[in-house]
């Protein structure tokens, strides 16, 4: 029977390396031209879910704070977790048929519920145990940005659901299609500033090193400084003389990247509550 600590570093590890496994499976197009996607989505998924589970017994507490945390935590997890199980092989939208674009965005969509629910349990939790000036701040910020994130892929949903029934995008939807960058833009640069003030909010409550929430927070102001170089419009990557990913604005910019650093969020997070780390601050 394998040590418990094993397992839970190996959980750990995997929980570690999650959205870069997540990303790699996306990119490898050629896995879509196959049913192997089918079998390493579940596969990939099912890690997440044993990784998780490991860590999720702060869940089962009677501390509200701590299953908070835990809440949280499972939440802000979830997107990368339903990344590796339904887009292996998506690639880039200029490159997957409407149909895999409209799945695309009905995940994009709960994604953001999802990160949404999970800044707000944080939010109740640190609240809690004594953390009140920058997890306010985090939270109006979410609070903006969630409603701005959603409308915009909700009509790039809508956009792509129309385009599978009548074989082209209406014109109602291209005409759209500056409000959908804006939209987004200011969406993503409001998830920017709140896991800034969270990264400092959990650094203040003593979830994670002071220095490490620093980090954190300085990687998403960068993030968010990217974003605005690059401008309100999401640029044709055909009009690149240099490959799409080597551009920073140009990377920050795609929907799913502002909920990288809240997935690690996620992982400090149940760390935490399956340790009972969080207590009231003095």
């Amino acid at each position: 029977m394998p040590d418990s600590r094993v397992i839970q570093r190996l959980s750990l590890v995997f929980l570690c390396l999650g959205p870069f496994v997540a990303i790699a499976l996306v990119a490898l197009r050629t896995l879509r031209q196959s049913n192997w996607h089918y079998v390493l989505g579940g596969f990939s998924f099912g890690l997440f879910v044993v990784a998780t589970w490991t860590f999720a017994r702060g869940f089962r507490t009677k501390l509200p704070e701590t299953r908070l945390a835990a809440i949280a935590g499972i939440l802000l997890i979830l997107p990368f977790s339903l990344v590796s199980l339904l887009w292996v092989g998506l690639g880039p939208p200029w490159l997957a048929s409407a149909s895999e674009n409209q799945l695309r965005y009905v995940v994009l969509i709960v994604m953001t519920a999802a990160v949404i629910g999970g800044f707000v349990s944080l939010k109740e939790s640190l609240v809690i145990v004594g953390e009140r000036v920058y997890s306010t701040l985090g939270f109006a910020g979410m609070i903006l940005a969630g409603p701005l994130y959603l409308i915009g892929e909700a009509l790039l949903l809508a956009a792509y659901a129309a385009c599978i029934r009548t074989g082209e995008v209406p014109a109602i939807f291209a005409s759209l299609s500056e409000l959908q960058d804006i939209l987004m833009f200011f969406g993503g640069a409001l998830v920017y500033g709140s896991t800034a003030a969270f990264g400092v909010s959990i650094g203040h409550a003593g979830l994670i090193g002071r220095r490490i929430s620093y980090m954190m927070a300085s990687v998403s102001l960068i993030s968010l400084v990217c974003l605005v170089t690059r401008g309100l419009q999401f640029p044709d990557p055909a009009t690149f003389s240099e490959r799409w990913y080597t551009i920073p604005g140009f990377v920050a910019g795609i929907p799913a990247v502002p909920f990288v650093l809240p997935y690690f969020f996620g992982v400090a997070l149940l760390c935490c509550s399956a340790r009972e780390k969080l207590c009231k601050l003095a």
